[in-house]
């Protein structure tokens, strides 16, 4: 079981995140109003400050799905 104050504690976290970088929230919204589908691909990409880049890209499954659901209800 979650414990309420992890959950407060994320939620602070995620308050100040989204004022440090307001566009990520206006971009999560908007792949959750195209409707993110089994089988959609999502990419992630990181560049250190020294320039290194890594990368990789997931397929979602039916049970990556599952896990989505449950993130989505956690607002």
């Amino acid at each position: 079981m979650l414990n309420p104050a992890i959950l407060f504690k994320i939620k602070g976290a995620w308050d100040t995140f989204s004022a440090n970088h307001p566009k990520f929230p206006l971009f999560i919204k908007a792949v959750q109003q195209s409707g993110i589908k089994e089988e959609s691909i999502i990419e992630i990409a990181v560049v250190t400050p020294e320039g290194k880049r890594l990368e990789t890209n997931v397929k979602l499954t039916a049970s990556d799905m599952e896990l989505i659901e449950i993130l989505k209800n956690l607002e």
